[in-house]
């Protein structure tokens, strides 16, 4: 799979860009702040309907528009496609597929694929859980593009629970009527049952991913590991059975069984801890509560790893996904966003060995230097606005 048009208008910096691209590798080069991170930003939008540096749509819209729009035509063998999104802060995005109007943002899902690397992504070892879960949700969603149906109706179920219980937490404190009590029972069904089948989805992939993450990092940085990969559950530190939500769903839940034993799990915890719940007035356990434990060896990597070795761990983490999605698929787009800058002589080079060979890489770097030499390819100069090929 590769892009090999990108099209912005009022995205960003960007009144307007149209930038040709092709399979290999493809670098961006200019000052920082002058527009290249936004072009790997849209395309990186695309596969997963958000920006891996801002949490909402606007301030992607360049200042004094409306709307931005992002496009790009996608090859996969014989097979081209034509990805439009238009982005509208404060109402609804609209989206369009090979022409075609009739699609929902998130059926663009899947037409375009990536993996994204760049300097935020030192959070997934240094950050909160938040940051390992959108790790994996993202990750998850590009090998099974449907579960983000399941990511937006956990989410909307989750709001309407938490509105319910703030609700009752209030009544409470203020000496009011009790809460009534079946219809939270309803919304715990509902909580159990998106959230078993998102937390299947999290417990496979780290499943498949535990091989890989600790092969690439033994690529990045040979004699460091062994890496470990623990998921962290709070429903089954509430239920009392340990810290590993795997060990309480029987390993990586992946087939219908291992699904009702998740729901009934998820089911059972909401009634034992219902009363902390309408105390406090927020839902306490569920996947949007979970992490995923990073280790060195024996050690969590958070609050032990060293600068250099968190570093080589979230390469690791992304490497590994560009790995496992290039067995499962087509290829994805890889993205490495201005990382270079930010690794020593040997990291450097290890990464642009491991990523030389893929179908499309796209390298952003504010000087040509920062390019590793065997990462030939087309150049782009990106200045005030402008992207040309140099």
């Amino acid at each position: 799979m590769h892009v090999t048009h990108l099209s912005l208008a009022d995205f960003r910096s960007y009144a307007r860009a149209e930038v040709e691209l092709g399979p290999g590798v493809s670098s961006f080069i200019g000052p920082n702040g002058h527009g290249k991170t936004n072009l790997v930003e849209a395309v990186g939008y695309l596969a997963t309907l958000g920006s891996h540096r801002v949490s909402s749509d606007t301030p992607l819209v360049r200042m004094g528009a409306d709307r931005a729009v992002i496009r790009a035509a996608v090859v996969e063998g014989e097979r081209r496609q034509l990805v439009e999104i238009e982005l509208n802060p404060g109402r609804a995005n609209r989206a369009r597929l090979n022409r075609s109007t009739r699609v929902r943002p998130r059926d663009l899902l899947g037409v375009v694929r990536t993996v994204l690397f760049a300097p935020e992504d030192l959070e997934l070892v240094k950050g909160d859980p938040g940051e390992r879960r959108r790790f994996l949700d993202e990750l998850a969603t590009a090998r099974m593009p449907r579960l983000a149906g399941v990511r937006a109706d956990y989410e909307r179920v989750l709001k309407q629970r938490n509105s319910l219980l703030k609700s009752a937490a209030m009544a409470r404190r203020h000496g009011g009527r009790g809460m009534d009590l079946a219809t939270l029972d309803v919304w715990d069904q509902h909580l159990a049952r998106s959230g078993a089948e998102l937390l299947a989805q999290r417990l496979a992939l780290v499943a498949a991913l535990r091989p890989l993450v600790d092969k690439a990092y033994e690529r990045v940085a040979p004699g460091g590991g062994p890496v470990g990969l623990e998921y962290r559950g709070s429903a089954a530190e509430a239920a009392g059975e340990g810290a590993d939500a795997e060990s309480a769903s029987g390993g990586a839940a992946s087939d219908a069984v291992s699904r009702e034993e998740l729901y009934e799990l998820l089911r059972a915890t909401l009634t034992a801890v219902r009363a902390r719940e309408i105390e406090r007035g927020v839902t306490l356990v569920g996947p949007h509560r979970d992490d995923l434990v990073l280790r060195l060896g024996q050690l969590p990597a958070k609050g032990y790893a060293s600068h250099g070795e968190s570093w080589s761990l979230a390469l690791a983490l992304r490497l590994a996904s560009y790995d496992l999605l290039k067995e499962e698929g087509p290829e994805p787009v890889l993205v490495l966003d201005d990382v270079f800058a930010e690794l020593d002589a040997r990291r450097r080079e290890r990464l642009a060995e491991s990523v030389a060979g893929g179908e499309q890489v796209l390298v952003t770097a504010a000087v040509p230097e920062d390019v590793p030499q065997v990462l030939t390819g087309a150049r782009f100069s990106v200045s005030g606005g402008r992207v040309e090929r140099t």
